[in-house]
């Protein structure tokens, strides 16, 4: 997408001293709390005057930013500006639900608008380049940076990867990258972090070829597809070799067999890392082993402009390779505008959330919860109750951004549950109790009815924060228990940013809704569906184990030789616990509503196809059915499973290929068509040089509302 900058970007490589070459490669981070001037920032200044450096990560404000690239671009010999970077994972100044919460609403549009206002305020504040999406498939929700993510399925992190893409960046051939609304987007981590053994952040991932290709590549393909400008190498070995220094996915896989043409930049101090990874014996090593695998940006660490040009006098790094990495970073710049408008108009700078961002936050954050139980419909609550107990450790919090929320979440306070109730229900006496038990008992006890509001804080999610047991902070479930004990009408809030084990007090509570970290319009949005201004329609991108005992437990594993039988659940040789039930506390695609829905048997505009017929371009229409049998409006989100029941090999006993969220009113009908094409009953083999296969055979095509839809449809490839 950024090859029609080739000419300017040859013409300024052949101007280019080899110093000035390694110094495009580099990314040093500010740490100063002010702008250009702070002691701090010493060596970022000095190496921009010389223009000795690319990119400077973690300066934003446009006067701030204006400043060092004047440096840069007034000061130094070729006047090269700098490209300024930053984490904006779900916000800028408007924080979204985290993307965890995003791909719970199984609506990609939630994803683009956070992109769409995220690009417009942070461009705004002179930082055009975001290191978002993330979109690492993970089935250990023990890590916390699966708040970071969209979950455990490959083809939904790759659907919102591609909504996030183009989000920030406009169209897929990077046209709109000049648009004073856009910024680049940075598909993150290549590639498997979301396998870390034991859910330990920066741990070990021994995969396999096919289950690297089938699991974890296809969501940055996607993005790739998208036009995603830069990729971000991952903190954890693949098959031994650290991803930094492995050619085999940053060269083999993404450069040549994928044809991308963005940089790689390293995540922070990656390369560095070599060599505690016992990978590289000093720095030297470090630069030589990242650059020649296909890293094209060191972030923090600077081992590859100390040892560049020694490297390069001793062979050890090529001309060729300086160059190519040198051009990617350029072309980027050339793409962004900034050798024609380098500096950010500091007048028109976005300082705070518009209206219109906050309300976007709001309808969004509701979109994303997910109605988990709701016995006796005890929701939605009556904006007329006389008394409204609002109570637990998170009832009057207000920072509910979530992890990596950007620095909005420092200066704006989120919207509190306390409040927004108060706020719905005018009208009634609304009681407030926090950690009490004894208060919120009370409290409780003379309500009609109690929303008890507890989960995680966000310091309890994230990067680096891995938690050994899953389950509810110390506290509160005996505040559940207590508040069920009084026997009046309760629900029951989760505000956290992993699935939770919740099976200790799920019985007790008649009603639980997840709302995740829903940003900077939390409480508000959580009102809205509390209420029933909004009717719940989200389902869960993660399956909810019953116990940490049972991780990993994921809808879309393979099956065994010895596979557990509900229907002989007696039986000892299978694979099962024996001491806990078969299968999730809630599966991957389960979610309620405040109405009912049917869905018909999945139908096919053919009972078969050929493989050549698949491999040319030919597809499968799958028309599904569904029904809003309820009296009130209502979203019911159709999901598209496949399974090939005998393979070369063993496929996963579910696979999601399609779904679409609807809005149907009562007694309202809708179908739903899809398409399956190779990609979508194929497979990639063990083959590392990247062999996909379509096979004949019999394919079980399953549609509903959830992954343990039984309702299906027989599919032959002949």
């Amino acid at each position: 997408m950024l090859r029609p900058y080739e000419d300017k970007v040859k013409e300024l490589l052949d101007r280019m001293t080899t110093e000035e070459k390694l110094g495009q490669l580099q990314q040093l981070t500010w740490t100063g709390d002010t702008g250009p001037g702070g002691g701090q920032t010493a060596h970022t200044e000095a190496a921009a005057r010389a223009g000795l450096l690319g990119s400077v990560l973690n300066l934003h404000g446009a006067r701030h930013t204006n400043a060092l690239q004047r440096m840069a671009v007034e000061e130094s010999r070729l006047g090269i500006p700098l490209l300024f970077g930053l984490d904006v994972v779900h916000g800028f100044w408007t924080t979204f639900p985290i993307p965890l919460a995003q791909a719970a609403s199984f609506d990609p549009a939630v994803a683009g608008r956070d992109a769409e206002v995220s690009a417009r305020e942070t461009r705004s504040n002179g930082v055009r380049w975001t290191f978002s999406p993330m979109m690492d498939v993970t089935h250990d929700p023990r890590w916390g940076r699966i708040a970071e993510s969209c979950g455990e399925d490959p083809y939904l992190n790759g659907v919102f990867a591609v909504a996030k893409v183009l989000g920030y960046q406009g169209a897929p051939d990077g046209t709109d990258l000049t648009s004073e609304d856009r910024v680049a987007a940075c598909a993150k981590h290549f590639v498997a972090y979301g396998g870390a053994e034991g859910g330990r952040d920066y741990n070990t991932v021994d995969v396999s070829e096919q289950r690297l290709r089938n699991l974890y590549l296809p969501p940055f393909k996607a993005a790739l597809d998208a036009g995603v400008a830069t990729v971000m190498a991952a903190f954890n070995t693949v098959g031994g070799v650290p991803a930094h220094g492995n050619a085999h996915t940053l060269t083999t896989i993404l450069k040549d067999e994928w044809g991308f043409e963005g940089f790689v930049v390293s995540d922070y101090t990656g390369v560095e890392e070599l060599i505690p990874h016992g990978f590289a014996e000093d720095g030297a090593d470090a630069a030589r082993l990242a650059l020649n695998a296909g890293v094209d940006m060191e972030m923090v660490s600077t081992n590859i402009t100390e040892h560049g040009a020694s490297l390069l006098a001793d062979g050890r790094i090529t001309t060729d390779r300086l160059d190519d990495a040198v051009a990617r970073v350029l072309r980027l710049k050339f793409a962004l505008g900034l050798f024609d408008n380098p500096y950010a108009d500091e007048s028109a700078a976005v300082t705070e959330p518009t209206p219109e961002a906050r309300a976007a936050a709001r309808e969004t954050a509701a979109r994303s919860m997910v109605l988990l139980k709701n016995d006796d419909s005890v929701l939605p609550l009556d904006r007329g109750a006389r008394e409204i107990a609002v109570v637990g450790p998170l009832a009057d919090c207000t920072d509910l951004h979530g992890t990596w929320a950007g620095p909005g979440a420092y200066r704006f306070l989120s919207v509190s549950v306390l409040d927004a109730v108060r706020a719905a229900a005018p009208g009634a006496r609304v009681t407030h109790a926090g950690e009490d038990l004894a208060e919120a008992v009370a409290a409780a006890g003379s309500a009609d009815v109690t929303v008890v509001v507890v989960g995680e804080p966000p310091a309890l999610s994230g990067e680096a924060a891995v938690r050994s047991e899953i389950d509810l902070p110390a506290g509160q479930r005996e505040l559940i228990e207590a508040v069920a004990a009084t026997g009046r009408p309760f629900a029951v809030v989760l505000l956290n940013g992993r699935p939770l084990t919740i099976g200790g007090w799920l019985d007790r509570a008649p009603a639980v809704l997840e709302a995740w970290h829903p940003g900077i319009e939390a409480g508000n949005a959580v009102a809205d569906v509390l209420f029933g201004s909004v009717n719940p329609g989200g389902k869960l991108p993660v399956t909810f184990p019953r116990a940490v005992g049972q991780i990993p437990v994921y809808y879309n594993r393979e099956n065994t030789g010895r596979p557990y039988d509900p229907a002989r659940h007696e039986e000892k040789y299978v694979s099962k616990y024996l001491d806990l039930a078969d299968g999730p506390q809630f599966p991957f695609g389960h979610g309620l509503s405040y109405t009912t829905f049917a869905t018909g048997e999945p139908e096919l505009s053919r009972a078969g196809i050929a493989a050549d017929a698949l491999e040319r371009g030919e597809t499968v229409e799958v028309a599904v059915t569904v029904t809003n049998t309820g009296d009130r409006a209502g979203d019911e989100v159709v999901q598209l499973y496949v399974h090939d029941v005998a393979a070369s090999i063993a496929q996963p006993v579910r696979r999601l290929r399609g779904f679409e969220r609807v809005t149907l009113g009562p007694g309202g009908s809708r179908t739903v068509r899809f398409r399956l094409g190779a990609e979508d009953l194929g497979f990639w083999t063990n083959d590392p040089a990247g062999t996909f296969a379509v096979e004949p055979g019999r394919i079980d095509v399953y549609a509903g509302t959830s992954s343990t839809t039984e309702a299906r449809r027989t599919l032959t490839i002949t």
